[in-house]
């Protein structure tokens, strides 16, 4: 496969990915602040925009609907919602040939629903009913894709951006939430559960994953800070986990090696089963004791890593390189 149109299958994924995520974090965070009292979500939004990675300065300046409808709908802005359909889609109409056109005309949908509700008068708008539409839309093409396209190099691609994704964004929120609400240890000893004023905060960090009923099914509703950072981290059956997305970064590299074999996949193979294999054989007491923070600093440091050496190995490698292989 030409490495632009891998290029452009991987970041149409990765795109449309960080679109759902963004729209489910807002959505549940908009969510909480109905629920709570004012005082209670003090600082609220300064936490979604680290939880984006974004940085949280505008925090300080703007009011919650204003940043709220930033990070929506606003196309100046590059991580808003918009922005991210509008480049997943730039991406997919380079590649229109190499995906079905019930992907094609599902991403194109999307992308001007999107832009209607970008350009009306975002305060005259339901923000929820736009965010439905974004995750709606998000998981439909998840599916058309897995139903319409021959699961090849190409759809490999498209795994592999979305899982690299997911998991840089699990790692991100799940850490900005525990350094936040279980930075002390007795956060974290077996059986304490969270203060009474932080509960919906952990049930919005389950949501936020689209864990809270698969969490529940495993653990019944106890929230505890050390079953979360088990499921939402180490759980290996778990779509949204991060050893889940790790090991489907793991099978999509080892797919598209197998299709373009090289020696400078070696090295991409290597850093992805060094990542599966850390969170496969991790214990919850040791990530614990060892501190959620430099667990998930790690992770997303691999997650770098790796995204790199796609980029070495399949993407952007010299052609002197492709004709030695």
């Amino acid at each position: 496969m030409l490495s632009r149109v891998a290029d452009s299958l991987y970041w149409m994924s990765r795109y449309l990915e960080r679109a759902e995520n963004t729209a489910r974090l807002i959505g549940v965070h908009i969510n909480l602040e109905l629920e709570q009292p004012r005082d209670a979500s003090f600082g609220r939004w300064a936490r979604v925009l680290d939880s984006l990675g974004l940085d949280k300065d505008p925090a300080r300046e703007l009011d919650s609907m204003t940043l709220r409808n930033t990070l929506c709908y606003d196309l100046a802005n590059r991580a808003s919602v918009v922005t991210s359909i509008r480049l997943a889609r730039d991406n997919a109409r380079q590649v229109r040939e190499q995906i079905s056109s019930e992907m094609w005309e599902q991403l194109n949908r999307l992308y001007h629903q999107v832009q209607v509700s970008s350009e009306h008068d975002p305060a005259s708008d339901d923000p929820m009913t736009f965010l439905e539409v974004i995750r709606e839309g998000a998981h439909l093409f998840q599916g058309v894709t897995d139903s319409t396209m021959n699961h090849g190099e190409g759809w490999h691609f498209i795994q592999l951006g979305r899982f690299v994704e997911r998991a840089a964004c699990v790692a991100t929120f799940v850490d900005v939430h525990f350094g936040h609400f279980a930075s002390d240890d007795a956060a974290l000893r077996p059986g304490a559960g969270p203060d009474a004023a932080d509960y919906l905060e952990w049930i919005g960090l389950l949501k936020s994953a689209t864990a809270f009923e698969a969490y529940c099914k495993v653990y019944t509703a106890s929230i505890e800070a050390g079953r979360v950072a088990e499921f939402l981290i180490l759980d290996g059956t778990f779509p949204h986990s991060i050893r889940f997305s790790a090991d489907m970064v793991h099978a999509a590299l080892s797919a598209i090696a197998d299709t373009s074999p090289s020696r400078r996949s070696s090295s991409v193979m290597r850093r992805s089963g060094r990542l599966q294999a850390s969170l496969g054989f991790s214990q919850v007491d040791e990530v614990l004791e060892g501190g959620v923070h430099e667990m998930l600093k790690d992770v997303g440091k691999q997650l770098a890593q790796i995204h790199s050496g796609v980029y070495q190995a399949f993407l952007s490698y010299p052609i002197e390189t492709a004709i030695e292989a």
